[in-house]
């Protein structure tokens, strides 16, 4: 890890991450049911297994994110970055409400939610990202954030407006409030994250976090329908 960290000098790991944002983004759109999702076509059953599936990874981005900071603290290491894990994982409290309250308005209850199947894309990510928070580099969780935020920042509210335009779901209008508030919120998420990120010099920490941007480059386009159709029951 220190060998390749070596390329990382100054500013310039950051310019790594940012591309692996927006290969994030890319390698969504490629999705089948990732490009019917910014089209606006995307159908009913393939939007609901997208938000059970973010349901069962963002469910835990609090516990993730804030173990990650208080980890960090105890290690006595970076306390801006400690600190800006636990506040990013305050700021994702309750949004799993979000996609529970758009699922119910889909016809999908809290329970059928609940027990829905998971897909190894998540497993993945969320086994991931909580052993570096409990047990690996804790800064590595910020990767996951940076990308995915960037992730939001550019296409999340874009899905939104796009599915109420083709309003091709019943009960669209009242189903996006999840891609509609992180459309809103993560611009300015990613921005910060950037200026607090520029700071760090650590080898070691740049490689743990560009480590988990790929694996979440990789890992979360499998959350959607593979192929664009679903071999998940919804409840089992």
């Amino acid at each position: 890890m220190r060998t390749q960290a070596k390329n990382h000098a100054g500013t310039t790991w950051l310019v790594e991450l940012d591309a692996e944002a927006r290969g994030l983004v890319a390698a969504v759109d490629a999705r089948p049911d990732g490009h019917r999702l910014f089209e606006g076509t995307l159908d009913t059953a393939g939007y609901i297994h997208y938000l059970v599936q973010t349901y069962h990874y963002a469910r835990w981005s609090t516990p993730i994110l804030g173990e990650a900071g208080e980890r960090l603290k105890r290690l006595g290491r970076h306390p801006e970055l400690a600190q800006l894990l636990i506040q990013k994982g305050e700021e994702e409290r309750g949004h799993d409400r979000w996609l529970l309250s758009d699922l119910k308005n889909l016809g999908c209850s809290e329970e059928s939610v609940e027990t829905a199947a998971r897909s190894p894309a998540v497993e993945a990510y969320t086994g991931w990202n909580f052993f570096t928070s409990r047990a690996g580099v804790p800064t590595a969780v910020l990767g996951t954030a940076y990308v995915l935020e960037y992730l939001s920042q550019t296409r999340a509210g874009v899905w939104a407006r796009r599915l109420k335009e083709v309003s091709a779901i019943p009960n669209i209008h009242k189903s996006v409030t999840f891609l509609r508030s992180h459309g809103a919120l993560d611009g300015d998420h990613v921005a910060e994250m950037a200026r607090l990120l520029g700071r760090l010099t650590e080898p070691e920490d740049q490689e743990a976090i560009l480590f988990s941007a790929r694996v979440a480059r990789s890992v979360y386009p499998c959350i959607f329908r593979e192929g664009g159709a679903s071999t998940l029951p919804l409840a089992r």
